[in-house]
């Protein structure tokens, strides 16, 4: 008998040592768990429960290779029509909105360490997605990669600050985070000029037009939009850029149906990248889900932000039915 499946009994393995060995007996060795239960001579229930603890410690990653997302027929489909490099499109299951949004954040989690290269600029947008996307990342290395927060700081309720995000997401990925120290939005455009000009967040800002890829969901104009329920726009300013043709947001910036940026007050009073800087990226990761999504990510593919694509299947047939 192999030395990994010899008879060892629950006493001569006990504590964290049982767990590690019931999870390597059951996916490195292949057995089940009555198989298991026999060797470690215990139940096979009490089994199951080393099995879940090992789950609920992180002991146990389970991915599936970004392949299976990226080159089925709906991902091609969607790659062709809108001369993506790669669309990563996942099943919707037949959960709720909510449970929808987890699985495209986790799907990007798992795909954007494989986008990453050594020496990287990461840049870095805000808003729930993002913040999602950055949690789920396993933590790992990849050498010389900078995080840059694209937006200013701003007071959300939520905790998905574009601080957050950036910091989070560097802290996964092993990289140098860049943050923005100051707000993404000022009442008055004199003061947001002079606050740019700053040589601290000169710098800052500066190092936003190094980055080579970058990372960020499209935002509805719907009234209850993050735009407006982080603070970062009021109701009267989503209302007029909408009347100037405004169909989604991205990093803060009003875009129309071409992704091209709507200009307008708000934008005399914001610190962050602006949509030039996003065009001709190397990688323009966009991860969004939900039918309210769907104008907003055709925009930003449209204004030639967009390299790669995370969403769900359900979203990738409206988005080809509304491009038709």
């Amino acid at each position: 008998m192999a030395t990994s499946q010899r008879r060892r009994t629950a006493g001569q393995v006990s504590g964290e040592s049982i767990v590690i060995e019931a999870a390597w007996m059951y996916y490195h060795d292949g057995l089940n768990q009555t198989e298991i239960a026999k060797l470690l001579q215990v139940s096979r229930a009490t089994v199951v429960n080393y099995l879940q603890e090992a789950r609920e410690r992180g002991y146990i990653r389970i991915s599936l290779a970004p392949e299976v997302f990226t080159s089925h027929q709906l991902a091609e489909d969607l790659r062709e029509k809108f001369g993506l490099q790669a669309a990563f499109v996942l099943p919707r299951g037949k959960g709720t909105e909510e449970e929808a949004l987890m699985r495209v954040a986790r799907g990007a989690a798992d795909w954007l360490p494989s986008l990453l290269a050594p020496g990287d600029r990461l840049g870095v947008a805000w808003g729930r997605t993002i913040f999602e996307v950055a949690e789920a990342i396993e933590q790992t290395k990849i050498s010389d990669v900078t995080v840059s927060q694209l937006v200013g700081s701003m007071a959300t309720p939520y905790g998905f600050a574009a601080e957050v995000c950036s910091a989070h997401m560097a802290q996964n990925l092993g990289a140098k985070c860049i943050n923005l120290h100051a707000p993404a939005v000022l009442s008055d455009p004199d003061l947001a000029a002079r606050l740019r000009d700053e040589p601290i967040i000169k710098s800052q800002l500066d190092a936003l037009g190094h980055c080579n890829k970058a990372l960020f969901a499209a935002g509805s104009c719907e009234p209850d939009s993050h735009i407006v329920s982080s603070g970062l726009a009021s109701r009267s300013d989503l209302d007029w850029y909408v009347k100037q043709g405004a169909t989604g947001v991205l990093c803060g910036r009003f875009i129309d149906a071409e992704g091209q940026a709507i200009p307008g007050e708000l934008d005399d009073r914001m610190i962050g990248i602006t949509l030039d800087n996003l065009q001709g990226l190397e990688v323009g990761l966009l991860v969004s889900e939900g039918a309210s999504k769907v104008a907003p990510m055709l925009s930003a593919i449209a204004g030639g932000c967009v390299t790669h694509v995370v969403t769900s299947n359900e979203t990738a047939r409206l988005m080809l039915e509304t491009a038709n």
